[in-house]
């Protein structure tokens, strides 16, 4: 019986059933109401009386159960994805736009900056517009999906191309900062970090409880920083009784916090996560150790083939550096991660859950979704054409 069903079952002992937050935002959710994340969350989140809310509702994000996934891995585990392509820019960045700028809001700013492989850009130029605000985006020369870049035009940001890398551009910004009155809006912003913390809480609301394995991209790393945030924070407030085991995944061309050292031109097909010095790469580790965790390198070819799975047999759209979490996810099983992590963490015999965070949607990079496909050759308009050409394709598999 679902919260709403017993809630109006129970009629005046309906109260006890709002006796924790869970259950009243299951209800809420119930009833159809959705405000975005400060509203639900706001009692984890920096947000005063005195805050203007800024925001475009985002968060509520699906968590879809991914069972084509589950059948080729063959681990025996739930597998669960958590589109963050459905929040109003296409990506988790509007969970910790909408606290960053509703933060600056306060603080009287009247610009906001950041540097940004895309995603960033989007929803920073969207919360700005939406706070009435002007929008500041220093980006490297020709390294930003087009998706992306004209969402941020769209929304009428300023736009700042720069001769050199991601890390060039936010060590811009982060210098700019420091000496006037702007507001920053990377995640060196720890606000961003609040609100990018939310995806867990629903993740946890969800399935209530944490899951064993939760597998996410790292770029810049404030997202996996902010996830075990999270994670531990409402562990410490009782909602969760585990943690779950953090593992990061970055791309072989762009794998600062694996190999130990920084990038200097980092390369790879999911640009979202090409970044060569992570700005939360302490945090990063942290939740790694803290978690018993792994922050493991796919290659683009991996991520090519985690991409297509996703589209094809799983219905989910996502951009290049979204798929990098389940070609994580696919690599462990080969290699027996979860079957070694598994002994250490249960006897129960209980099947394990993991969490696999799809970071924004395909439409953010159309360009290579385009280079993988080729359109056929137009055909005479009659229906014996139409059907000569599907009977070729079955044929053809």
């Amino acid at each position: 019986m679902s919260i709403l069903a017993q809630h109006l079952k129970l009629g005046g002992e309906g109260n006890k059933l709002m006796d924790s937050d869970s259950n009243m935002r299951q209800l809420s959710l119930a009833c159809g109401k959705w405000e975005g994340i400060i509203h639900h969350y706001r009692r984890f989140l920096p947000i005063s009386d005195s805050t203007p809310i800024v925001t475009l509702c985002e968060g509520n994000t699906p968590l879809i159960r991914a069972k084509a996934i589950e059948a080729l891995i063959g681990c025996n585990m739930r597998v669960y994805l958590k589109y963050e392509g459905t929040n109003p820019t296409g990506s988790f960045k509007d969970r910790g736009m909408t606290v960053a700028v509703s933060k600056a809001l306060e603080r009287n700013y009247k610009i906001g900056i950041c540097a940004s492989t895309g995603n960033t850009s989007a929803s920073a130029a969207a919360y700005c517009a939406k706070a009435n605000i002007k929008c500041v985006i220093v980006v490297p020369e020709g390294r930003v999906a087009l998706g992306k870049l004209s969402q941020a035009l769209a929304h009428g940001a300023f736009l700042c191309p720069i001769a050199g890398s991601f890390d060039e551009a936010l060590n811009v910004v982060r210098q700019i900062c420091e000496v006037e009155e702007i507001a920053l809006l990377n995640s060196l912003n720890y606000e961003r970090l609040e609100g990018q913390k939310t995806a867990v809480f629903e993740i946890c609301d969800t399935l209530s409880m944490a899951p064993d394995f939760h597998i996410m991209p790292v770029g810049n790393a404030g997202n996996i920083t902010s996830h075990w945030m999270g994670y531990k924070e409402y562990y410490r407030n009782g909602f969760i009784t585990s943690l779950p085991v953090m593992i990061g995944v970055q791309a072989y061309g762009a794998a600062p916090l694996v190999i130990g050292r920084p990038v200097e031109n980092p390369e790879t097909i999911a640009t979202a996560i090409r970044i060569g010095n992570p700005a939360r790469w302490r945090e990063a580790i942290e939740a790694r150790d803290e978690s018993g965790g792994t922050i493991i390198a796919v290659t683009d070819d991996e991520i090519i083939a985690a991409y297509k799975l996703l589209a094809q047999k799983e219905g989910l759209f996502v951009e290049p550096a979204g798929a990098a979490s389940v070609a994580g996810l696919i690599k462990l099983c080969r290699e027996g991660f979860f079957e070694s992590a598994l002994a250490k963490r249960r006897a129960n015999g209980s099947e394990p859950t993991v969490v696999c965070v799809l970071t924004g949607h395909g439409l953010k990079d159309p360009q290579t979704a385009m280079s993988l496909s080729s359109m056929p050759e137009p055909i005479p308009p009659t229906k014996e054409a139409v059907l000569k050409a599907i009977k070729a394709n079955l044929e053809r598999g």
